[in-house]
């Protein structure tokens, strides 16, 4: 049975799993759902994730929500494609600690600069809320900076780099909504240098999300 998808575009968490599907090959059918239409409203889709949103996946009549725990359901699929974590003891630890940190500490400075930029009138920002989201941010960068160890954050291409850079991606291009955040400075020459890396893979550029303008890699 063909595992089926349910995302959303502009999702990091969605991104994540379409990058660790499309890094295993494995194959499946993709149903884009709309928040506007109400799609994740629906009883049929509460019936693969009663809390209502997305990613979630239906693979043999098993369904799986939670991004971190679908990644790693993929990752023990027979597939042809690289594994997303590590054979090793210690390193596959260190890609799923760096997940847990991307998710823990990222994503929630990121969440919080969502809620201000994204879902909250431009009339009422919260410019405290907005300015303590940035430190966070920053120096959460100021960390990945000093954490890489190769051209990918653990090394090799792994679940880690699928988990922060959709995050971080998200996060530039919602910081571009209000002038003077300026979070692309805070990118220190590693970080930056592996932002380029992962934009640059074909699978990346393939799952870039549907309503975001592709980045020009010629310029």
């Amino acid at each position: 049975m063909t595992l089926v998808f349910h995302a959303a575009s502009g999702s990091p968490y969605v991104w994540r799993v379409w990058l660790a599907l499309e890094q295993r090959r494995i194959p499946f059918e993709l149903r884009m759902l709309s928040f506007d239409r109400g799609d994740l409203k629906t009883p049929e889709f509460a019936a693969v994730n009663p809390r209502r949103r997305v990613p979630a996946i239906e693979h043999d009549g098993f369904a799986l929500y939670e991004s971190a725990a679908i990644v790693e359901y993929l990752d023990e699929i027979d597939a042809t494609g690289p594994r997303l974590f590590p054979a090793d003891l210690r390193q596959r630890a260190i890609v799923r600690r760096m997940v847990r940190e991307a998710d823990q500490y990222f994503a929630e400075a990121l969440e919080a600069l969502v809620a201000q930029l994204l879902f909250t009138p431009q009339a009422k920002w919260s410019e405290a809320a907005i300015a303590h989201a940035r430190g966070t941010l920053v120096d959460e960068l100021a960390r990945w900076e000093q954490a890489i160890t190769g051209d990918f954050l653990a090394g090799a291409l792994s679940a880690a780099d699928f988990t922060l850079f959709p995050e971080l991606a998200l996060a530039l291009r919602i910081a571009k909504r209000k002038p003077g955040l300026d979070l692309d400075t805070a990118l220190g020459p590693r970080l930056n240098a592996w932002r380029d890396r992962m934009q640059a893979l074909d699978i990346v550029q393939r799952t870039w999300p549907p309503h975001w303008h592709a980045p020009n890699l010629a310029s």
